[in-house]
């Protein structure tokens, strides 16, 4: 007789699945908007990769440190202009941009996107992540984010390639480009 038992393994969470961010990876995440994220994937490269975190507000930046190192996070953490960050170009392997585009001007965004390709490396991926579109009557009264389309013509004029949504799961929208090599 066959027996089914359930899976004992524990699922990650969404945000790491979709960033796809592993062991010894570098890591910048632009926007300490929304801590909870830049602590869970602070996790994943340990300690033989790096975690960085900027943002332009220092008050941001300190909610996001704390809370990622009481998870256990090790992150370097930076107060600067998102249109200029204080890295060197081809320094990590996967940028990830943290709730930050909505608040932006339009100008801003493309500028901050264009950073974004300048420090990451040839083959490395920038992934958006923001609060979807809501359904329903909380639709039709606004809110939400960008529309995916808007996310994905940035990433294209930012210089990214294979610009595609990954998801739109769970309240929040995924949106990938890889750096051209």
């Amino acid at each position: 007789m066959l027996k089914l038992r359930k899976s004992t393994t524990v699922s990650e969470p969404l945000i790491l699945v979709m960033t796809a961010v592993r062991m010894g990876d570098r890591l910048l995440v632009i926007g300490a908007d929304t801590p909870k994220v830049l602590a869970q994937l602070a996790l994943k490269p340990g300690i033989t990769g790096r975690t960085c975190v900027v943002d332009d507000d220092e008050a941001r930046v300190r909610r996001a440190l704390t809370l990622a190192e009481s998870e256990g996070g090790l992150v370097e953490a930076q107060t600067a202009p998102i249109t200029a960050l204080p890295y060197d170009p081809a320094t990590f392997d996967i940028i990830v941009v943290n709730h930050l585009l909505p608040r932006l001007e339009a100008g801003i965004r493309a500028q901050c996107l264009a950073e974004a390709a300048r420090v990451v490396r040839g083959g490395g991926r920038c992934v958006v992540i923001q609060s979807g579109r809501r359904s329903g009557i909380a639709g039709l009264l606004g809110g939400g984010g960008m529309p995916s389309t808007e996310v994905e013509a940035l990433l294209s004029g930012a210089g990214f390639r294979a610009v595609h949504t990954l998801a739109e799961r769970d309240g929040l929208l995924f949106v990938e480009g890889a750096r051209r090599a």
